[in-house]
């Protein structure tokens, strides 16, 4: 497993994803934001959920996704329902 898989939430599976859609780094991550992955990873996993989103910003913000204040939850709570 590589970098990205060293972050919380992201697992070998996420990792190959991410790298799939382009998203090579923990740079990269943080510079695309979760969104804009998530709706990347969307195009080639349809099955990829709100879970999955949560998952993607807790990366970036350096935690798990439960630990997400609930002002981030909401917020991107409002991105999936986009």
């Amino acid at each position: 497993m590589g970098e990205l898989s060293k972050l919380p939430n992201i697992g070998k599976a996420v990792e190959e994803q991410l790298i799939l859609v382009g998203i090579k780094t923990t740079d990269d991550l943080k510079k695309i934001g979760a969104k804009s992955a998530w709706l990347k990873i969307q195009e080639i996993d349809e099955s990829a959920c709100i879970n999955r989103l949560m998952a993607l910003e807790g990366a970036i913000q350096g935690v798990k996704k439960t630990m997400l204040s609930d002002e981030v939850k909401a917020e991107v709570l409002k991105i999936q329902c986009l």
